[in-house]
C-alpha cells in the first residue's frame, strides 16, 4: 500500500472507531457500530467483513447471555460471577476480537483502547466492573480460538478454463497470479458457517439456460441499463449502484438493525442476540454464495453481453464493446453475493423486528451527497438488486437466485439458534 494510502486510512480509522452516533445507553449496539466502522476502515472486503462481524457479535452475545441467561447459548463453556457487570462483558469481549484482528495497526488499536476505556469509565469502580471485564474477555478469547482454523486462509484462486459460453473468464478486476488473470476467494465457499450445518444443504437450482428466453431477456435488460453510458439507466438508479458498489451487507444491515432496535427500545440482551442472528446469516449466506457461484461457475454480463453471439440463442445480441457501469468483482455470476447477505439480513430483521413501518436512513461517507430512507427491509433488498443490474455486472435472475439463497440462510438460522429459555 502507498505510503499515502496508509497514512489517509489511518486517519480514517481514528476518525471512525468512535461511533459516529454513539448510543451512551446500549453498550451493546454502540460497540457494533465500532465494530462495522473499525472493519471498513481497515479495508476488509465484505466476506472479511461478515466474518469478523460474526465473531463479535457472537463474542457480545455469549458474554452478555451468560450473565442474563435470556437465551440458549453460543457456546456454553462459561458460568458469570454474581453481580458481574453486563455493560463491561459486552464491550470487553467486543474490543478483544477487534483487538486481536486488527492488532498490525497502531492507530487502530489506540482508538479501539481509547474507545473501551470510555466505556468502562461509564461504570463504577469495583468487582462487579472487573468480573464483567474478565468474562468478556475470556469469550472474546474462547471464540477467536473456535475460528482460528475455519478456512477464511490462506486464500485460494480460481484458474479460468478455455472459452467455453457460458464459463466464467477473468474480467478486468482479476489479479493475476503466474502470469494468469484468476478468480479471487475460490476458498470461501469452505469458510466454516457459523449457523448452519453445511452450505451444502443450500445448493440452488442452476440459473437460467443460455438458449431460453430467461436467459435472453436477463442478458437484454442488463445489456441496456448497465452499460456505462447508458441511456435508459434513470437517475435514481444510478445513484443506487454507485452506493451499493462501496457499501457491503454488514454495513448497511448492522446500520439498519440499530436504527430499528433504538426506536422499539430493545434490551441490551435482546440486541446482543438480535445482532448475532444477524451477522450469522449474512456471514453463512455469503459462503454458501460463494460454494453456488463456483459451482455453477457462469460468465459474468460483460463477458456474456460481448460474447453473445457464441451463445446459441438467436433472441441475444452482441456488443462487443460493452463496459459495465460498476466494476466487475473478480468472481463467477451466480448468484450475486451482495442479493444472498443482503436478503440473508433483511429476512432476518423482518422475522426480528417486523417487514415494515420503520424508519432506517442509509449513508456512506464514501459516496457523499447520497443517502436513503426505507420504511421496509424488502425495500433495501430491492434496491440492492437493482444497484447490481444497473451497475451492469449481474442478471436479473443472480439477484433472485441469492434472495431465494438468503432467505433460507436466515430461515434456518434463526431456527436453530441462540433460542429464548421461556418463549
Amino acid at each position: 500500500m502507498p505510503t499515502a494510502l496508509r497514512i489517509a486510512v489511518a486517519a480514517l480509522v481514528c476518525t471512525l472507531v468512535t461511533p459516529v452516533h454513539a448510543r451512551a445507553g446500549d453498550t451493546v449496539l454502540t460497540w457494533n457500530e465500532i465494530a462495522i466502522n473499525t472493519a471498513v476502515a481497515n479495508g476488509q472486503s465484505p466476506f472479511v467483513q461478515a466474518r469478523t462481524n460474526a465473531v463479535v457479535a457472537l463474542a457480545v452475545f455469549e458474554a452478555v447471555n451468560t450473565i442474563t441467561g435470556d437465551y440458549e447459548p453460543y457456546l456454553g463453556t462459561f458460568e458469570a460471577p454474581d453481580g458481574a457487570s453486563v455493560d463491561a462483558a459486552a464491550a470487553a469481549a467486543a474490543w478483544r476480537v477487534l483487538r486481536t484482528y486488527f492488532a498490525a495497526n497502531a492507530a487502530t488499536v489506540a482508538s479501539l483502547d481509547a474507545a473501551l476505556a470510555n466505556t468502562l469509565s461509564g461504570i463504577p469502580n469495583g468487582q462487579a466492573k472487573d468480573d464483567g471485564k474478565q468474562l468478556g474477555i475470556d469469550v472474546a478469547l474462547a471464540m477467536i480460538a473456535l475460528r482460528a482454523n475455519d478456512g477464511s486462509a490462506p486464500p485460494q484462486f480460481k484458474t479460468p478454463g478455455p472459452a467455453v459460453p457460458g464459463e466464467w473468464q477473468a474480467t478486468p478486476s482479476c489479479p493475476v497470479v503466474n502470469g494468469v488473470a484468476v478468480g479471487v476467494n475460490l476458498h470461501w465457499r469452505n469458510v466454516a458457517p457459523f449457523g448452519v450445518a453445511s452450505v451444502n444443504d443450500f445448493i440452488l437450482p442452476p440459473p437460467p439456460g443460455l438458449g431460453t428466453s430467461q436467459y435472453a431477456k436477463d442478458l437484454a435488460e442488463v445489456a441496456s441499463v448497465g452499460l456505462d453510458t447508458s441511456v435508459t439507466r434513470p437517475a435514481d438508479r444510478a445513484d443506487v449502484a454507485r452506493f451499493y458498489a462501496v457499501t457491503s451487507p454488514s454495513q448497511l444491515l448492522n446500520s439498519a438493525a440499530r436504527q430499528v432496535s433504538e426506536a422499539k427500545g430493545r434490551s441490551l440482551s435482546d440486541n446482543a442476540r438480535s445482532l448475532a442472528l444477524l451477522n450469522m446469516a449474512a456471514s453463512d449466506a455469503l459462503v454458501a454464495s460463494f460454494n453456488n457461484k463456483y459451482t455453477y461457475n457462469l460468465w459474468r454480463p460483460e463477458t456474456a453481453i460481448r460474447g453473445a453471439a457464441t451463445d446459441g440463442n438467436s433472441k441475444t445480441d452482441a456488443n462487443p464493446a460493452y463496459k459495465p457501469y460498476i466494476l466487475t468483482p473478480c468472481f463467477p455470476s451466480y448468484p450475486s453475493n451482495h442479493a444472498s447477505g443482503t436478503s440473508a439480513g433483511t429476512e432476518m430483521l423482518r422475522r426480528l423486528y417486523g417487514a415494515d413501518g420503520h424508519s432506517i436512513d442509509l449513508s456512506n461517507p464514501a459516496v457523499p451527497g447520497l443517502s436513503f430512507h426505507y420504511s421496509g427491509f424488502r425495500e433495501i433488498s430491492n434496491d440492492v438488486d437493482d444497484a447490481r443490474v444497473y451497475g451492469g455486472i449481474h442478471f436479473r435472475f443472480d439477484q433472485d437466485g441469492g434472495n431465494l439463497l438468503g432467505r433460507s440462510v436466515a430461515t434456518y438460522v434463526i431456527k436453530n439458534n441462540l433460542e429464548p429459555v421461556h418463549p
